[in-house]
């Protein structure tokens, strides 16, 4: 019987959906691919559905094969080295491009999507505008040609919330603060604002507010993250198992053990059941636009 896999299954299966597609954009069957790497069929399968660890040469060898560019052979031999850790961390940024994004490989595959941001509006939600106004402050040494790169790759990520054809379901609570901060001023925040009230008019969207006056609150520990939960399958089960992100300085922490993924749906929970209701929540965008164009 083959050995049960230790650590996370996040780095495993993402780096098993990378292979796999470039595989196909190579041609190769399964069959073919063995036979290219000495393997076995079975082997190629657990590699790619993330059932089975891999050392860095292996994955070096699989895109020589596959004819992999070299920024993306980097970033897999990178992510290989992690398949074995219980928690792990991508910290990348200088190897892997920006179409090679594994937060988004998973936010696209999820099912439902719930979120707790308190300091700024979730990427998901954000305006171009937005956007760029947060990279002109954090960012300020980027080329203009790349700022618009990266706001024109945020708005293609944003199709997944307005997709007519199976949208995920998405729960965000907002902290007070995110609204009431007027990032890159009046011209920027108000039309955000606006976005958000619009977007909670979506019956699969729920936007709720987290207000001051709530006081102490589940938020003060957890701090940001977001909940991706996957389609089941008839028996009930995870095709991939509910993963939590929590964005940092330095790198993105993925979480995907029961525990910790009940103690963030617990807090999840006390979060949402403290904010504001959908329709108030709105009329607190629309109000605090109001205020911040001085109307």
């Amino acid at each position: 019987m083959p050995a049960t896999p230790t650590g996370s299954t996040v780095p495993r299966r993402q780096l098993g959906r990378h292979l796999r597609r470039l595989r196909t954009d190579a041609r190769m069957t399964v069959i073919g691919a063995a036979k290219a790497l000495e393997w076995s069929e079975t082997k190629i399968w657990r590699i790619e559905t993330g059932q089975t660890s891999l050392r860095s040469h292996d994955v070096e060898l699989m895109c020589h094969v596959y004819g992999a560019r070299r920024d993306l052979k980097a970033a897999l031999m990178g992510l290989a080295k992690e398949t074995k850790q219980k928690g792990w961390w991508h910290a990348y940024g200088d190897v892997i491009p920006d179409s090679f994004d594994l937060f988004i490989g998973l936010e696209e595959a999820a099912e439902t999507l719930e979120e707790y941001s308190p300091e700024l509006i979730p990427g998901l939600l954000q305006t171009p505008d937005y956007y760029r106004a947060l990279l002109d402050r954090n960012r300020p040494g980027l080329r203009d040609e790349e700022v618009e790169l990266k706001a024109q790759l945020r708005v293609k990520r944003q199709i997944l919330i307005t997709r007519t054809v199976a949208p995920p379901t998405l729960r965000a609570v907002l902290n007070e603060a995110v609204v009431r901060r007027a990032v890159g001023g009046a011209e920027v925040m108000v039309p955000q604002l606006h976005r958000l009230a619009e977007l909670n008019e979506l019956p699969h969207v729920a936007l709720r507010v987290l207000p001051f006056s709530v006081g102490a609150h589940q938020g003060f520990d957890t701090g940001s993250f977001k909940l991706m939960r996957f389609l089941t399958t008839g028996e009930g089960h995870g095709h991939e198992p509910p993963t939590v992100y929590v964005q940092g300085f330095t790198g993105a922490l993925y979480l995907d053990k029961a525990n910790e993924i009940d103690r963030y749906a617990d807090a999840f929970a006390a979060i949402w059941d403290d904010a504001l209701p959908e329709d108030e929540s709105s009329s607190l965008f629309r109000r605090a636009a109001r205020e911040m164009d001085g109307r």
